[in-house]
């Protein structure tokens, strides 16, 4: 253009060099951080409007702005029963309800929204916003202001930020509101030996073993520390110290952590998770040394678990680790949320008791298939499986049948211990029935009944 035209032309100046070119105008949405003036924390503002576009294009009446306020998810989320929120680029925000999933807006979430809640949820870690920009993974926790505590999981998909927040309930539940069995409170009146309680991601094990930490730190005068990828409930101190220690943000890392424990003079130690064969070996060592330890593994069932956390070693060492094994787990609980007639969610529950004849199955490879039929027969050290539960509940009408068949291991089996059991209480009922037509007690008919068969005899 020569120097004639630019000075005809407006949109260029003289600058101290000569003619200078215009500057470009700002297209597109533009991001505004988190806590920017005039935004309140938690909220990631997309302002849309004046400079969006040259000023020669008219579309009427201003763009209105359009933001995402984090808190305000979340807390719709949890007014609906939601216990997880997804959001995710190019879909609305959506909440977990009954194990179902549905959006609660309906605008859908830009790329901007979830880079801005990225750095609300790692304000207070910068390092883990670092580690994420280089892995494309992220753990940690994360506190709305008013609305309560979240384990968030980030992660990266299609080149994408996606979250999942899972609520943490500030009050830690009882045994009795989460609907465990007897045995899962018997086996945190152990003082030492291994727990696990295992299950599927989202299953509940951190909220059962968070009902067993409770306990203990009510009931006794001890130290308990844990180690947590990231720190889901925080427990305070009632009758026990309460050390928790955050991966990333505590410890520089899982396993310095476990190396570092019993250095720390505790009387109970929760770890996260058993990942590996070094965390298996620090939980049983601690185990070994009269400490009370308890742990989580992805297994469905207490066979598969003790199958699993003895595969983690090679095989040279696996018929040690049998012996050791034998010796210290106190109990496995495994557990599978299901939905719950008329709404809400339930635990289905398996839970092992490490008697003498389990002990046996144990250090037995060729015997280890037992451990079921073992469970089923231990009623007497509160011990249950899986599709002794489900029946229970099936004939409670806690959750219906094709609910209960679908969560079963094996549903053949299932069908047929729902059909005996249902004849079992049809009996009971009719026995029920016959005594009340008599005017008699269920007690009075059954010693007259017993009397007969003695006289026939």
């Amino acid at each position: 253009m020569s120097t004639a035209k630019r000075a005809t032309d407006s949109r260029w100046r003289m600058g101290e060099g000569g003619f200078e070119p215009p500057k470009a105008e700002p297209t597109g949405l533009q991001p505004v951080p988190f806590g920017h003036s005039g935004t309140p924390p938690g909220t990631a503002r997309i302002v849309a409007g004046a400079g969006c576009l040259p000023s020669s294009v008219r579309l009427g009446p201003p763009i209105a702005t359009v933001a995402m306020d984090l808190n305000a998810l979340l807390d719709t989320a949890i007014a609906r029963g939601g216990s997880d929120l997804h959001l995710k680029v190019g879909s609305p925000p959506i909440a977990r309800v009954d194990g179902e999933l549905t959006p609660i807006e309906e605008r859908p979430l830009t790329e901007e929204d979830l880079e801005a809640a990225l750095m609300v949820v790692t304000e207070r870690i910068p390092l883990k916003r670092e580690q994420f920009h280089a892995s494309g993974d992220l753990d940690t926790a994360y506190i709305a202001d008013g609305v309560g505590r979240f384990r968030v999981n980030g992660f990266r998909q299609r080149g994408f930020i996606s979250f999942a927040f899972r609520h943490v309930p500030k009050e830690v539940p009882s045994f009795e509101k989460l609907g465990l069995p007897p045995g899962v409170e018997k086996l945190s009146d152990e003082h030492r030996g291994l727990v696990l309680v295992t299950g599927a991601t989202g299953s509940g094990k951190s909220t059962t073993l968070a009902a067993m930490i409770d306990k203990i730190n009510r009931t006794r005068r001890q130290h308990i520390v844990t180690i947590e990828d990231p720190i889901e409930i925080v427990h305070p101190d009632h009758g026990c110290i309460v050390n928790q220690r955050e991966v990333g943000l505590d410890t520089e890392s899982f396993m310095q952590a476990l190396r570092r424990v019993l250095r720390q003079d505790p009387d109970v130690i929760l770890i996260g998770e058993l990942r590996d064969e070094e965390s298996a070996k620090a939980a049983l060592q601690a185990s070994e040394s009269g400490h009370f330890v308890l742990s989580t593994m992805h297994t469905v069932d207490a066979a598969e678990t003790i199958g699993r956390l003895i595969e983690f070693f090679p095989p040279g060492k696996q018929g040690m680790i049998r012996q050791i094994l034998a010796g210290v787990l106190r109990g496995v609980v495994s557990q599978r949320l299901l939905p719950r007639t008329g709404g809400g969610r339930l635990a289905a529950v398996e839970v092992m008791v490490n008697t003498a004849r389990i002990a046996d199955l144990i250090r037995e490879p060729e015997k280890t298939e037992g451990i079921l039929d073992a469970i089923e027969d231990g009623a007497y050290h509160h011990m249950q499986s899986f599709s002794q539960h489900l029946v229970e509940l099936v004939l409670d009408e806690q959750v219906d049948f094709e609910t209960a068949a679908a969560a079963s291991t094996n549903r053949h089996d299932f069908e047929i211990a729902v059909e005996q059991a249902l004849r079992r209480k049809q009996a009971d009922e009719a026995k029920v029935a016959a005594a009340e037509a008599a005017g008699k007690t269920i007690e009075e008919a059954e010693a007259e009944e017993a009397l007969g068969l003695r006289l026939a005899q």
